[in-house]
């Protein structure tokens, strides 16, 4: 029986891949600041040395970390985009899907708003951050322009000012949901914010 060979290439990228999902735990918790390499494989089950060879610093694990994760959570909403068939059902999914993702993933939103603010600092992180960025605002220009489909009007505001709202919304949800007592009265407020701003989006 002929046995299928794995391309060396291919075998590399999983390596890395899984160090990634790895790291973005440890990553979460600690933050950029924090996290070394050493303390990266300490937290996980790869040696010092393996993290190493497959990742010459830091800043390239954390880089690649985080365009790993940001690449699987812009695709979350394209469902959102394509199975809504009114603006309101689209607009209640849309925030239910951000809330979602806070409960599910917040230790990652705060890393990915922690590189963020260090970008503004580290001239080396700032392609890769701006390049995220991009994806981020390409993702939400596609919900509110969909929503602006669907109610038979059309977006007001440029691409960048509605990223800039609802990124904005969304990071204060997040830290109030991460400092609060009342957790889930943070995602309650995430989501009368986001049905009341994304109608003022559009005309």
């Amino acid at each position: 029986m002929a046995t299928t060979r794995v391309n060396p290439v291919d075998k590399h990228d999983v390596r890395r891949r899984a160090l990634a999902e790895s790291a973005l735990r440890t990553l979460g918790e600690l933050g950029y600041a924090k996290a070394s390499l050493r303390e990266i494989a300490t937290n996980s089950a790869f040696s010092h040395g393996m993290v190493h060879y497959y990742f010459a610093d830091k800043l390239e694990l954390i880089v690649y970390c985080v365009r790993y994760y940001k690449e699987t959570c812009v695709t979350r909403y394209d469902g959102v985009v394509s199975t809504s068939q009114s603006a309101d059902e689209l607009l209640d999914a849309f925030a239910a899907k951000l809330c979602e993702t806070i409960v599910d993933e917040a230790p990652m939103h705060r890393l990915w708003y922690d590189l963020r603010a260090q970008s503004m600092f580290e001239e080396s992180l700032r392609e890769a951050v701006t390049q995220i960025d991009r994806t981020l605002e390409d993702m939400i220009w596609r919900v509110v322009t969909r929503y602006a489909e669907l109610g038979g009007r059309s977006v007001t505001v440029p691409q960048h000012a509605a990223y800039g709202i609802l990124d904005g919304v969304f990071q204060q949800a997040l830290l109030a949901y991460l400092g609060s007592d009342a957790p889930d009265a943070a995602l309650e407020a995430l989501r009368a914010e986001v049905r009341t701003l994304v109608p003022l989006l559009v005309g």
